[in-house]
């Protein structure tokens, strides 16, 4: 785990959200610690992607009469 620890640090040197409620001739020791690691990004395979996807679902014989049913609408 990754660890910063800075004693002796005036207060008066703090970003003003820290040094609330502390006398600014004050020394103190700031610790800075990694809350939790980032977790590595993982490349989906195509059945991971397909299986996210959401229904409905068509075949392509019904993709095919949609098309030849929106074909047959048109006005020439």
């Amino acid at each position: 785990m990754n660890r910063i620890v800075k004693e002796h640090c005036p207060v008066a040197n703090l970003p003003e959200d820290l040094r609330q409620g502390l006398d600014l001739a004050q020394l103190v020791t700031i610790t800075v610690s990694v809350e939790s690691e980032q977790p590595s990004r993982r490349v989906l395979s195509l059945e991971e992607i397909f299986a996210l996807r959401k229904p409905p679902f068509r075949s392509g014989e019904e993709i095919d009469e949609s098309v030849q049913r929106q074909r047959d609408d048109w006005d020439y």
